[in-house]
């Protein structure tokens, strides 16, 4: 079954938390056309998704789409 650390393949427990500072200096990057950067934010914010769609769980949702589709916002709202 799923657990709150990994879906999709991913474990979250292994990435880092960005602090606000972190985030805004990536954002600022990811502006500016550095890829890096944006990777780097959407793998700081994936716990946000995860988190997100913890909400869903008891409504006999696929936790696997709801987090596929929780990734496409995150990139189209860094984007």
């Amino acid at each position: 079954m799923y657990n709150k650390v990994e879906i999709c393949g991913v474990n979250t427990s292994k990435i880092k938390v960005l602090s606000e500072t972190e985030q805004k200096a990536l954002l600022k990057r990811c502006r500016e056309g550095d890829t890096e950067a944006r990777e780097a934010l959407i793998n700081g914010n994936l716990r946000l998704v995860l988190s997100v769609i913890q909400s869903f769980k008891n409504r006999n949702e696929n936790l696997d789409d709801l987090f596929q589709v929780g990734c496409i916002g995150l990139i189209k709202a860094i984007n």
